[in-house]
């Protein structure tokens, strides 16, 4: 029985240690096929100032200042699109908070009739 337990921890041993071996090394694999070690890559996101007042951004190499993100902003509030999810939330989220309420008041007022009967 002892045998079998210290060969059963052996292993064990031997498998866990393979295992995390095995997260580092493709933890390494992972780093070095994203680029993060290679110091001459810049980062995917750039701010700079042009001396004006002007932010230009730069996202994967594409070019957006504040003029664009107001225009889109613009886009965005014309467009009001209707979201059937959206409407039905709202109107089951009115129903059960009506149903709440009704349910509580009446427990509470019966409640009520209890205690005023004593």
């Amino acid at each position: 029985m002892v045998k079998f337990m210290m060969k059963c921890f052996f292993i064990t041993t031997i498998l866990l240690f393979g295992v995390l071996l095995g997260m580092q090394q493709a933890n390494e694999g992972m780093k070095k096929m994203r680029g993060l070690d290679d110091p001459s890559l810049q980062g995917a996101f750039n701010i700079t100032d042009n001396g004006t007042g002007d932010v230009e951004a730069s996202v994967l190499g594409i070019r957006v200042n504040s003029h664009d993100i107001e225009e889109k902003q613009r886009k965005l509030e014309q467009t009001e699109a209707f979201n059937l999810f959206t409407s039905i939330g709202k109107k089951l989220a009115e129903g059960v908070s009506m149903l709440l309420e009704k349910l509580l008041f009446v427990v509470s007022s019966s409640i009520d009739g209890i205690i005023d009967k004593f």
